[in-house]
């Protein structure tokens, strides 16, 4: 039977920045929560192109085929779109985490956060469900 991954992904509020003026923050090395900011980061597309990406990409390891559970990871949005410090705050274990960092890496470039009509970098965590079969 065909692995089925079931990604349930929390933004809060998701907002989009469109023809806000995209100037960068002066303090470049300011770190923003996503949770705070004006216009939160997004993926380009919005959350259901973010769920395609991770279904398209996301291979759950062999050893971790009858897992279920949630994955935390946080990471933080630069100003370039660009995810850095990618981290995982809870883990399933058999690989999953090591796999969601994978495909993070691997994410083109995000939407970056604005505050006051500038772009900031953001910290941002989200959950990934995973339903392994």
């Amino acid at each position: 039977m065909k692995n089925f991954l079931l990604l349930a992904v929390l933004f809060f509020s998701i907002q989009l920045g469109y023809g806000q003026e995209k100037t960068i923050h002066p303090n470049q090395n300011s770190l923003y929560s996503s949770a705070g900011i004006e216009v939160k980061p997004d993926f380009p597309g919005g959350i259901k192109e973010f769920h395609k990406y991770i279904a398209k990409n996301y291979i759950t390891p062999r050893e971790a085929k009858e897992i279920k559970g949630k994955i935390y990871v946080t990471f933080i949005v630069e100003i370039d779109g660009s995810l850095t410090d990618i981290k995982v705050l809870r883990d399933l274990g058999f690989g999953t985490s090591e796999e969601a960092i994978r495909v993070l890496k691997l994410s083109p470039k995000w939407i970056p956060g604005q505050q006051k009509g500038m772009q900031v970098r953001s910290l941002f965590t989200l959950p990934i469900s995973i339903n392994g079969f």
